[in-house]
């Protein structure tokens, strides 16, 4: 039935609920790949790691489902030559949490991107895995391994090791 001023037929707090979901998925994609960096103040939590290790679906399923406002970055092989974190990321040290993936995994990954590229190999990916998990323990940077397990349970991870809360329960 129409009422006037509910949105797809939802009760107040179910609209509460509706809203907060919106609001963080727009913050997740906002937030995506280290493409803006002034909004991490208002993050929850920022997702590291290197290119196709899942930061992305990663955070947009921790929006949708939990309402946690997630951005992500890519840690880049300039990033990794450094060997320090991104300037970016320092002030949110706190909000940090790391993705990894076994290198084989993500070469295959990588080749259905670019297919025999230098970035797709197997030793660049050995290469980029060890320097960000190396990185991770140098910053005492807590991370999950994305190699075997779906979104809902490396978003249940993270969660769980970050201490996160959920805004709302899951649909």
């Amino acid at each position: 039935t129409y009422s006037v001023g509910q949105s797809h037929g939802l009760s107040k707090a179910k609209e509460d609920t509706y809203k907060a979901r919106i609001d963080s998925v727009h913050f997740a994609l906002d937030n995506d790949d280290g493409a803006r960096t002034h909004h991490y103040d208002k993050a929850d939590i920022i997702l590291i790691g290197v290119s196709r290790c899942g930061k992305t679906p990663t955070c947009i399923y921790m929006a949708l489902q939990f309402g946690v406002r997630a951005a992500n970055y890519p840690i880049t092989e300039d990033d990794l030559l450094d060997s320090e974190l991104p300037k970016a990321l320092h002030p949110y040290r706190h909000k940090l949490f790391g993705l990894t993936i076994e290198p084989e995994r993500l070469s295959s990954i990588r080749n259905e991107r670019r297919a025999n590229s230098n970035y797709a190999s197997l030793k660049q990916c050995i290469r980029e895995v060890e320097e960000v998990e190396s990185l991770y323990s140098r910053h005492n940077i807590g991370f999950v391994d994305s190699t075997h397990y779906s979104i809902e349970e490396i978003s249940t991870k993270i969660m769980a090791e970050a201490g996160i809360e959920r805004r709302f329960s899951p649909r």
